[in-house]
This record gives structure tokens, C-alpha cells and sequence, in this order.
């Protein structure tokens, strides 16, 4: 089976190859083809990955492109990872809402609007590629922001395009490890959009434990979700919201950590990134497994100091998780093994507040026809609200980046329950269109 990598001289490729490495069933990956537009940067990568591959019998075989149609050419799953603008985009998108007194997160707020307002013409591009010389394929969807542009590649690949996120899986083992039952044996009550989704029910042979788990103090404060929101306040909401919700429910605190803080997590990983590729010699798996450590021990550092949640658990350095979703995907489709999996796919039905076609956040049933949403638990009213709020500033940004309209990026922003401000949205449209090259296709456009 081939598998192409768009994004392939990104940070965490390794992290995928390293669930290729450790997958010797029937139907494994025998070929990755790495599609990057910097070389130097693949290069770089290439090195990490024939460190890994030493001494592994049958490892997969590498190959490089920086020409996306050579890339998807035979390919039967693409990965899709890219970030357009690079981190030194990532760190504009919030250096500016941050002098304005909003968030600048990656995916939430006026920096995720940002990002996927560069991000989804290159998506959009992307998917046609694929649908033209590669109709067969799956693709797969890391690129942030996942569900926005998951849906934007869903109008031209229909279902064959599935976004995967890491964090309600991660939340979800997190809550059977507290619990005390097995991961595999539990089905989770999941349902939201992408970085806006709430475990809703918690069941173990028909029974929910969750209202059990509500209700102890101590075991809530004994995970991460726990700490960042509160025993009082999870049992206010009556669900375990995913750990990119502290940004609404905590939208003063975070912004004022973010604001004393010495970098923005964006310029934090840029100046490590340079580093990392700049490197002249020795072992790059070192030097990447180090980078790694650092970046996982500070991941939402501001959301955790402004909730005096402490450190992250060793426990939970272990990083990736969207590697083994993705590889779980992969087998589940080629080879027809039933799993159920909480993925980005349209929504069928499954939350009644949104349309058909809209991208949600549930748990799908996964075999050799692809992914197909189930009925997904109830949301707290607040949480439909949001819900529905999010998705029209998603579809907003779609319509601006796939037409060139500044009027829907302006609406975008405006529209945002964190921005929430025509005169606000005109001066961090008016900013980002300085300082983000990409952003040029929105000029002079109603």
C-alpha cells in the first residue's frame, strides 16, 4: 500500500513513520512518498526517518517529491499535513490578536480564522489535484484547522476526504484511566466540531459511567481536563468538554497568560524548529526526540498556569496519538476491519442542529466503504450554540478563501463568540492582510 505525505518536511512526520515501523499486519504501508515545497526541510526529515528505519526489516521505502502531482500519482492514501506560512505565519496569527486583546490560538479564535483563511485556497487546490489524478484515494486530515478544512476538501472529494484529531481519543484514555477499564472495552459519547467537542456519556457494557465521574471531586481533579476546568464547573456543563474549550470558558485568563508570557507558543516552536533544521551534524533522531520532549512538556502552558493545573503527567509526554488514529483508519478501510473511531466526516444526521454536508467531530463506523457518522449524543444547550456559531464562521472562511470575498472574511471574524466586533474584525482583518502575504487574494474583493 502506498501512502503520500503532503507536509513532508514537517516536525512530526517521524511520528507517522514510526507507527509504519511498528505495523507488520496484512495490508501495512510498503511505501511512503514525502511531497514537501522545501527540500532542505525533507532532507532534514529524511535523515530522522533512516535512523528510525535502521535495522528494521521490511521498513517501509522513502521517497521524496517537492512536485504535488508527481506526489499523488498512485498514491492510495494521502496524508495531508501541511502549514501554509509556516510557524513564523502561526506566530503573526497571534501576535496580532494578542495586541488587540483577543486570542490568537492556532485553531480557535482570530488566529485560527487567519490560518485557515491561507490555508483553505491551498486545501481547496489540493483536493481537485487529488480528485483528477488520484480518484481512488483516501485522504486523511491533520491539517489545521481540521474540520474547516476537511469540509473544504469534502466538496470536491465528498466522503473520501476524513479528518483525524488526536485530542478526544487522548481525552477519552484519559477518562478509562481514571475510571479503571479498559480503553478498548469503553464507547465514548463524543460530538461537537473539531477543538469544540464535549464527551457527553462514558459507557461500559451499556452503562454510563460518566455521571458517576461528575460527581467525584477527586478522581475529576486527577486528570488534565479535570484540572484545567474544575470539578464545579464540569459538573455545571454535565459533560467533559475537550481540552481546547478552556480557550471560550477561560478567554480572559488565557489571553492574560499569553500576554505575559515571554513568546507566543508559535515563535516558541519556530525559534525550536530553526534550530532543529539548522542542525549540522550528529544524530538527527537525537536532536529530534529532545525538540520533541520540549515541545510535549509545554503544550497549552498558558491554559494550564492560568488554571493552576501544574505540569503535564509524564504519562501524557508520550507524544502523537493522530499517527495511530490515522494508522487505525488505514487497516479499518483496506482491510475491512469494523472499528469505530471519532473522526471529521459530514455530518448524515448525526448532530441535528447542522445540515448534511457541515464536517463534525463524532464517532464514525469505519470499514472498507470509508466512514460513516453514528448518532451522536445530545450536546448541552450552551454547546449547540457554539456549535452552530463556529460552523458559520467556518463556512464563512471557505466562502472567502475559495472566492476572494473580504466581505465573508470580514463576516468571519465579526461573527466569532471570542471576537464578537465589526470594528474589532476590521482592524485584525486590516493587520493580517499587512503582515500575511497569502492574504493578498482578499484585496479589493466585495
Amino acid at each position: 500500500m502506498r501512502l503520500t505525505v503532503l507536509g513532508g518536511g514537517g516536525f512530526r512526520i517521524p511520528l507517522i513513520y514510526r507507527a509504519l515501523l511498528d505495523d507488520r499486519g496484512e495490508g501495512r504501508v510498503t511505501h511512503v512518498t514525502l511531497h514537501d515545497l522545501d527540500a532542505s526541510r525533507m532532507a532534514t526529515i529524511t535523515r530522522v526517518l533512516a535512523e528510525q528505519a535502521a535495522g528494521v526489516p521490511d521498513a517501509p521505502g522513502v521517497s521524496v517529491t517537492t512536485d504535488l502531482d508527481e506526489a499523488l500519482t498512485g498514491a492510495d492514501f494521502v496524508f495531508s499535513a501541511i502549514r501554509v506560512g509556516g510557524l513564523e505565519g502561526r506566530a503573526v496569527d497571534e501576535r496580532v490578536a494578542l495586541e488587540e486583546g483577543v486570542l490568537g490560538q492556532e485553531t480557535v479564535g482570530a488566529g485560527g480564522i487567519a490560518y485557515g483563511l491561507r490555508t483553505v485556497p491551498v486545501a481547496d487546490h489540493i483536493a481537485r489535484r487529488v480528485a483528477a489524478l488520484a480518484p481512488g484515494a483516501w485522504v486523511i486530515n491533520f491539517t489545521n484547522p481540521a474540520g474547516m478544512v476537511t469540509e473544504a476538501m469534502s466538496r470536491h472529494l465528498g466522503d473520501r476526504v476524513i479528518g483525524i484529531c488526536d485530542t478526544p481519543a487522548g481525552l477519552g484514555r484519559r477518562v478509562a484511566r481514571v475510571l479503571g477499564v479498559d480503553p478498548a472495552a469503553v464507547s465514548l459519547g463524543y460530538a461537537g466540531l473539531n477543538h469544540l467537542g464535549w464527551l457527553c456519556a462514558v459507557r461500559v457494557d451499556g452503562r454510563d459511567l460518566l455521571p458517576g465521574l461528575l460527581h467525584d471531586d477527586a478522581a475529576l481533579v486527577s486528570f488534565e481536563e479535570g484540572r484545567l476546568f474544575g470539578a464545579e464547573r464540569l459538573r455545571a456543563i454535565g459533560a467533559i468538554p475537550n481540552e481546547y474549550l478552556h480557550y471560550y470558558y477561560f478567554h480572559d485568563e488565557t489571553v492574560a497568560a499569553a500576554r505575559a508570557a515571554r513568546q507566543t507558543r508559535g515563535a516558541f516552536l519556530a525559534e525550536q524548529q530553526r534550530r532543529f533544521y539548522a542542525h549540522p551534524g550528529g544524530s538527527a533522531l537525537a536532536l529530534w526526540n529532545s525538540a520533541l520532549l520540549a515541545r510535549e512538556s509545554t503544550y497549552m502552558a498558558e491554559n494550564r498556569e492560568a488554571a493552576g493545573a501544574g505540569e503535564r503527567e509524564s504519562r501524557d509526554l508520550d507524544a502523537g496519538g493522530y499517527e495511530q488514529v490515522a494508522l487505525a483508519l488505514m487497516r479499518a478501510i483496506t482491510l475491512d476491519e469494523r472499528a469505530t473511531l471519532i473522526l471529521n466526516v459530514r455530518n448524515r444526521g448525526s448532530i441535528a442542529a447542522l445540515d448534511d454536508d457541515a464536517v463534525v467531530e463524532v464517532p464514525c463506523s469505519v470499514g472498507a466503504g470509508g466512514a460513516r457518522p453514528l448518532a451522536a449524543e445530545p450536546l448541552p444547550s450552551h454547546a449547540r450554540s457554539l456549535v452552530t456559531g463556529i460552523k458559520a464562521t467556518d463556512r464563512a472562511v471557505i466562502e472567502a478563501a475559495t472566492t476572494g470575498s473580504r466581505r465573508a472574511a470580514l463576516l468571519a471574524l465579526a461573527v466569532h463568540p471570542l471576537i464578537d466586533s465589526v470594528t474589532l474584525a476590521r482592524r485584525l482583518l486590516g493587520r493580517y492582510e499587512r503582515e500575511l502575504p497569502q492574504l493578498g487574494y482578499l484585496r479589493g474583493r466585495s
